[in-house]
């Protein structure tokens, strides 16, 4: 039996549940660790590129969901242990402002968490819906629950920042385990009874191959490979400026924590938009308007370049630059091309005469980890570097949003020479009436 709408839109309260925790850990400690307890940039990008280190194993987990099981415990198990991992890194941050070293020893373990439960948390929550989800409704269900995942991310960041106003150790603490027990009830509200019915018919997978036969046998598909390298620089693209956003803000704007948190708010926000515009396109407005899937993702990838290099013009500019309608103009780019790429993504998975929708799914969100986790690592090292060599933070921040926008360029060349079937509307994955 297939999805209803309200099935699909039930299940996309987890996704919002996976966002509302991840923007915790990436955006608001990150930036306290880097402003307010004045530690390297590197130490928030070294502990989440070990979260996004982990989900190395998405793969297995989505070949494990491939060849049968229950997957509603490994959707509840996977937040609750992404809620775990968030509480121990907001403890963490309080224990840095006494002792750096034990701050450190307590957060290692909490991101390692966090990267677990998101990665098989997430990783089984595509293998559900790309099992469950009715034929051509594929990319507009992955589409849903990608945008209620952002507007879980930009609900949050924005509540949470009016929240840590002003800020301390144990407001932070409080409201990470608010966020926490709030998501783990969205995800329990998602998944149950939804395995209740049997999924849809489908040819079964060779149970006797092994997982590194499937992952060669996938590799050697000519598809698969280059779109997973166009996500993998398009991902790290994006990444780049997520965790030197804030500490931008607040270096070279002057903002607060709560200030600096609404505007990764707005990011989201903007994000939210950017998703509607390429939905709303290949449902409402297909009859007026018909824009390939390619052109949105290209589109995206190049407005994101520009906006990036704005951002590194209008430091230099600061405080009279707006900031947050950059922010925002970043953040739909940035939505545009997801949602897109997520659309042309789900198609991809459904290919080939076996029921290979996890590993492919886990393929794609291995690239996406390797690119987040480097990203991390590197936004944050170059802005380390950058600030040492500079006594302008402007300078040095803005050198990198450039870097990053170029990234983006390389990222729309990419996308241009997508193999797979993007160059239909958005409207040719929908069923009518969405």
């Amino acid at each position: 039996m297939t999805l209803s709408w309200f099935s699909i839109l039930r299940l996309g309260l987890v996704q919002m549940a996976l966002g509302a925790i991840v923007v915790l850990t990436t955006a608001t400690m990150n930036r306290v660790m880097v402003v307010e307890l004045a530690l390297p940039a590197i130490l928030p990008g070294l502990l989440v590129s070990l979260y996004y280190g982990m989900q190395f194993l998405r793969p297995r987990f989505g070949h494990d969901a491939d060849t049968g099981g229950r997957r509603t415990q490994w959707i509840i198990g996977g937040v609750a242990v992404l809620g775990l991992g968030a509480l121990g890194a907001s403890l963490s941050v309080g224990l840095m402002a006494q002792s750096t070293t034990l701050g450190i020893a307590v957060a290692i373990p909490a991101f390692v968490l966090i990267g677990l439960g998101i990665g098989a948390g997430g990783t089984n929550l595509l293998a559900l819906l790309a099992s469950r989800v009715g034929e051509g409704r594929q990319a507009a269900a992955g589409s849903a629950v990608w945008i209620m995942m952002i507007f879980g991310l930009a609900a949050t960041g924005i509540t949470a920042g009016i929240l840590l106003d002003p800020y301390s150790p144990t407001r932070l603490v409080v409201v990470t385990a608010g966020v926490c027990a709030i998501a783990l009830i969205l995800a329990v509200i998602g998944t149950w009874g939804q395995e209740r019915t049997p999924a849809r018919a489908r040819p079964k997978p060779n149970r006797d191959a092994s997982f590194a036969q499937v992952a060669r046998e996938l590799w050697a598909d000519a598809r698969v490979r280059r779109f997973t390298i166009f996500v993998f620089a398009s991902m790290l693209a994006y990444n780049l400026q997520d965790l030197i956003l804030e500490p931008f803000a607040g270096h070279v704007f002057g903002m607060t924590v709560g200030q600096s948190t609404q505007l990764g708010g707005m990011h989201h926000a903007g994000a939210l938009m950017g998703m509607l515009a390429v939905l709303l396109s290949g449902t409402l407005l297909a009859r007026w308007v018909t824009v390939p899937i390619r052109v949105w993702i290209t589109g995206g990838c190049l407005l994101s370049g520009a906006s990036l290099l704005a951002m590194a013009w209008g430091g230099m500019h600061a405080p009279t630059w707006p900031l947050a309608l950059n922010v925002f103009t970043l953040g739909f780019a940035n939505g545009c091309f997801a949602v897109a790429a997520i659309g042309a993504m789900m198609t991809l998975a459904r290919e080939g005469d076996d029921a290979r929708e996890g590993i492919r799914m886990g393929i794609f969100g291995a690239a996406q980890a390797i690119a987040f986790g480097l990203g991390s690592f590197l936004g944050t090292a170059a802005t380390d570097i950058m600030r040492s060599l500079t006594a302008s933070d402007p300078l040095a921040y803005g050198s990198v949003f450039a870097a990053e926008g170029a990234v983006f360029l390389i990222a729309a060349t990419l996308a241009l020479n997508l193999t797979t079937d993007t160059t239909a509307a958005p409207k040719s994955a929908l069923v009518p009436g969405e």
